[in-house]
């Protein structure tokens, strides 16, 4: 089987593994959402906020570095994994110490006994990343999609199980939990055939990768702040209720996003990895993910944004609607998001994880005072802005790392993400013409202004961009 088929063949499984992934974890926020209170998502959304900081330093880059360097050598590969196990128990302790102080900045007692649970996440994770990170380098995704459907589909039945038996904010945690547990056993059921741990520890036959790793880290540390100064600037600042309705807003607007590029992405890299040493194949590589990344995503935003007042009384019930004006600005935050997502499979292919540091410290340095002055005279609202405009920069900056490293790619750009842009403006007026002329309430008019929408950006998808005859041919392909 060819790389590309290989390719195709991942991206068909992860997109099933995804699909089945989002849709119950949706339906789950959409339960929980008339179960809990936007204090309970708050204070969930300040333990996942510390467990992403640990996670920054938890594989110290292995995952890239492997699939980078497509390394096999067993006693390596066992450095790494003991090391993993390491770091984990020592930030499995870290949470520990360090929560007196995170519940004292935050004024929220709750948050001791969901830190203290969430801690263990580090204790599970970590005996079966080293066996995922495997899979994905020998691109065997249909393996990798199994065990994410079915720690998802547990772990979200236990979630809302637990929501109703009164469990409140820890149900997402236990849920959590359960799910990683899940998953953790069948990455080594699946991996064992791949690597069996050999008692070596040798630091010395790893550092490459832990110079590989240093700048992804620290990329990674900065991405972190730079992702989270404003979650961060509202708790402390405006209390975990606030936190509860710009999380639910950011999660709605971002999720298509955080689920559907990472099919892309995690499948191009080990691809793109084999090819390295061809830079005309690497901009032509770049550029169609670009182009198949817009295309999907695009259609997804500008829906949210002209049915944001529908769907989310619809979904999230009734005293959620402070946050729709945010959902329309995270749909602007989302699209250069997703521009900007393939530079990191390009620059993790040309071996230079540095330009990723470098572009998040100069992100950083600008989004945390935007954030706190605009958060202090205009509060959520503001910063919300605050990330809007830092995002904006962050993708112009992106643009410029992509040009220095593959050539120019504007005209080209410009030209394929043309149609998708006319194809969703045409979009949005039908659907905003719907709801002038015939109304916006309910659940029908709901359903056919997203039928409207749909249908019309897939037949001037059909008709200016694929044909049936190309569709045809990919379906047999996969």
């Amino acid at each position: 089987m060819s790389n590309t088929q290989k390719a195709m063949n991942g991206g068909k499984w992860i997109t099933i593994s995804t699909v089945i992934s989002t849709l119950f974890q949706f339906v789950q926020v959409a339960i929980l959402a008339r179960v809990l209170d936007p204090s309970d998502f708050g204070i969930v959304s300040i333990s996942n906020l510390i467990i992403a900081f640990f996670q920054v330093f938890s594989n110290l880059g292995f995952s890239n570095s492997i699939i980078y360097k497509q390394e096999s050598d067993r006693n390596v590969l066992s450095t790494l994994y003991f090391l993993n196990l390491i770091v984990g128990f020592v930030i499995f302790v870290a949470i520990h110490i360090s929560s007196p102080a995170i519940i004292a900045f935050y004024h929220e007692p709750k948050l001791e006994q969901v830190l203290n649970l969430s801690s263990y996440y580090f204790v599970i994770a970590y005996f079966g990343q080293l066996y995922m990170f495997l899979l994905e380098k020998e691109l065997r995704f249909k393996s990798v999609a199994m065990l994410d459907i079915v720690g998802t589909i547990i772990g979200s039945g236990v979630t809302v199980a637990l929501a109703y038996g009164g469990y409140r904010e820890l149900s997402l945690i236990i849920g959590s939990l359960v799910m990683q547990t899940v998953k953790t056993a069948l990455q080594v059921a699946f991996g064992l055939s791949l690597f069996r741990p050999a008692w070596s520890f040798n630091l010395d036959k790893v550092k490459d990768h832990l110079r590989f790793g240093l700048f992804n880290m620290g990329d990674g540390f900065l991405g972190f702040i730079q992702f989270n100064s404003d979650n961060i600037f509202i708790g402390g600042m405006l209390g975990v209720k606030m936190l509860g309705y710009y999380t639910i807003a950011y999660q709605l607007a971002i999720f298509p996003i955080t689920k559907l590029n990472p099919i892309i992405l995690q499948v191009a890299y080990p691809i793109l990895a084999k090819m390295k040493d061809s830079t005309a194949d690497l901009k032509k590589s770049y550029l169609k993910i670009l182009d198949f990344i817009s295309y999907c995503n695009l259609p997804l935003l500008a829906g949210l944004f002209i049915t944001a007042d529908s769907v989310v009384p619809l979904i999230y019930g009734p005293g959620w609607e402070k946050t729709i004006d945010l959902i329309h600005i995270f749909v602007f935050v989302g699209i250069f998001t997703c521009l900007s997502h393939p530079l990191y499979t390009l620059v993790f292919t040309k071996g230079k994880p540095s330009l990723l540091f470098y572009l998040n410290l100069g992100t950083l340095i600008i989004k945390i005072p935007l954030v706190y002055l605009f958060g202090i005279y205009w509060g959520v609202t503001g910063i919300a802005l605050a990330f809007l405009i830092a995002t904006l920069l962050n993708m112009i900056a992106n643009f410029a790392i992509a040009h220095s490293l593959i050539g120019n790619f504007a005209g080209d750009f410009l030209r394929d993400i043309a149609k998708p842009v006319i194809f969703c403006l045409i979009m949005v007026g039908v659907i905003y013409a719907y709801k002038v002329f015939v109304g916006n309430e309910g659940l029908a008019n709901t359903l056919i202004e997203i039928g409207l929408g749909g249908a019309t950006y897939a037949l001037l998808t059909l008709a200016y961009k694929l044909s049936f005859s190309e569709l045809k041919a990919y379906r047999q392909a996969l």
